[in-house]
C-alpha cells in the first residue's frame, strides 16, 4: 500500500507542480517522475531546513515544493 500511496502523491503533485509552472500537467506518466523526483528534492531540501512534515497531506505538500523545484532548475537550462 506504501508504493500505491507515493506513486498518487506524486501524481497529484506533478500535476499541480505542472500547472503551477507552465499552466498545464505533462501527462500521466511524466506527472508521476516529476512528482517522485520532487519528493525527493524536497525531502532532501526540508532536511536540510529541519523541517519535518508527516501525513498524506505533508508528503505531497514536501513532494510539491520538490517538483516545482526541478521545474523551475530544467527551465533554467531550458532558457540558456
Amino acid at each position: 500500500m506504501g508504493w500505491l500511496w507515493f506513486i498518487i502523491i506524486g501524481a497529484v503533485a506533478g500535476w499541480l507542480a505542472g500547472n503551477l509552472m507552465r499552466g498545464g500537467g505533462f501527462g500521466l506518466l511524466v506527472n508521476i517522475i516529476v512528482g517522485v523526483i520532487g519528493a525527493v528534492i524536497g525531502g532532501w531540501v526540508f532536511s536540510l531546513l529541519g523541517i519535518s512534515a508527516g501525513g498524506i497531506i505533508g508528503s505531497l505538500i514536501t513532494a510539491l515544493v520538490g517538483a516545482v523545484l526541478l521545474l523551475w532548475i530544467i527551465s533554467l537550462f531550458k532558457r540558456a
